[in-house]
């Protein structure tokens, strides 16, 4: 499944390019932008399976770094800082990796 099946080419464009510099990636923004904030928890748990790349049921630091590389291949890496905060954003447990149900409340926040 690509991530257009969920959502459109446009509104992933139209996200990328307002976090285009380091360090101007706003997971809340983002997560409007891009459409993903309206989607059901079905649909958000299909994009959670996409970012979690090694398929471990969690999105761990390195894959928080390539984030925006899942919606567009040209996209940037997040920086350190971005990374660091996104992860803390999300991960409620102190488990220092995001799972699918933090992931959802992360989207809906």
């Amino acid at each position: 499944m690509a991530i257009t099946d969920i959502l459109s080419a446009k509104d992933i464009e139209s996200a990328l390019s307002s976090c285009q510099a380091d360090d101007s990636f706003n997971y809340k923004s983002f997560f409007s932008t891009v459409g993903l904030s309206s989607k059901t928890p079905d649909q958000i748990k299909l994009v959670f399976g996409i970012l979690d790349q090694d398929k471990s049921g969690f999105i761990e630091e390195e894959e928080l770094q390539l984030f925006l590389k899942n919606f567009s291949s040209n996209a940037r890496v997040l920086t350190s800082a971005e990374t660091k905060a996104f992860l803390a954003a999300g991960d409620t447990d102190g488990d220092g990796k995001i799972g699918v149900e933090e992931f959802q409340s992360l989207v809906k926040a």
